[in-house]
C-alpha cells in the first residue's frame, strides 16, 4: 500500500488543480431518467423507511432528553407538531442504509442480496427513478458531473475493473463530500463485505476512480 502514496499525493494534486474527472468510456448526451408513477410498493417502501427513521430520532431525542432507553415508545408513536419531510436525497441515503451489511452477490437485485448496479438501480427504484441493472449503461444513462466540485450527495460515482481500470465495473452512491480534501464517501455493495460505506481515497477505489452521473433533479 505504500507504493501507492505517490500516486495518491499526485492525483489530488491533480484534481485540486483542474477538477476534471476522468471518464470512459465515451458518453453521448443521455436520455433522461424520468420518474416512475408511484405505486402502492413504492409508496409503503417510502413509508417504512420514513418511519424507521422517525423512530431513530425519536429515541435519540429521549436519551438526549434523559429518559431512559425502555421507556421511550416507538410503536405507532407519531411525534408531536407537524412532520418536516425530508429532503429526497436524504430519505435515499437513509433508506440506502438500511442494507448496510446485506451480502453481494453476482447478478442480485436485492433485498437479500446485491450485487453494485444491482443495489443502486434497487436503492433509486424505490423512489421512482428506473435505472439499469448494469453500471455501464447507468454511466451512460445519467447526467455527466465533470467537475468535483459540483459532486452531490445522492449522485452515483463509477470505478473501474479489476482487470481493467478503464472499462467500468463497479458503482456507489455518494453520501457525503468534503471538498477541502478532495475526497468523498460512498455507499456500495462491494464484493468482500456486502452493503457498506467506503471512502473515496482508499488507494483501490481512488486509482480506479472514472467519474460521476446524477440520477436526482438538481
Amino acid at each position: 500500500m505504500i507504493r501507492h502514496i505517490g500516486w495518491v499525493a499526485a492525483l489530488l494534486v491533480a484534481l485540486s488543480a483542474c477538477g476534471t474527472m476522468r471518464r470512459s468510456p465515451k458518453r453521448s448526451e443521455p436520455p433522461a431518467i424520468l420518474p416512475l408513477t408511484d405505486s402502492a410498493d413504492i409508496v409503503r417502501s417510502r413509508e417504512r423507511a420514513q418511519a424507521v427513521m422517525d423512530s431513530i430520532d425519536r429515541i435519540e431525542s429521549g436519551i438526549r432528553a434523559g429518559i431512559p432507553r425502555e421507556q421511550i415508545t416507538v410503536k405507532n408513536d407519531k411525534p408531536a407538531g407537524p412532520v418536516i419531510p425530508k429532503d429526497l436525497v436524504d430519505e435515499l441515503l437513509d433508506y440506502a442504509r438500511t442494507f448496510i451489511g446485506t451480502p453481494y452477490l453476482w447478478g442480485a437485485s436485492g433485498p437479500n442480496q446485491f450485487d453494485c448496479s444491482g443495489f443502486t438501480s434497487y436503492v433509486f427504484r424505490e423512489f421512482g427513478y428506473n435505472l439499469p441493472h448494469n453500471s455501464t449503461r447507468q454511466f451512460q444513462e445519467t447526467r455527466p458531473v465533470e467537475r468535483f466540485g459540483e459532486l452531490r450527495k445522492g449522485d452515483l460515482v463509477f470505478f473501474g475493473e479489476r482487470r481493467s481500470i478503464r472499462n467500468i465495473g463497479h458503482v456507489g452512491i455518494v453520501i457525503d463530500i468534503d471538498l477541502e480534501h478532495g475526497m468523498f464517501w460512498f455507499i456500495h455493495a462491494s464484493t468482500s463485505h456486502g452493503v457498506e460505506i467506503q471512502r473515496s481515497t482508499l488507494s483501490y477505489y481512488m486509482m480506479r476512480y472514472i467519474g460521476a452521473g446524477r440520477v436526482l433533479p438538481d
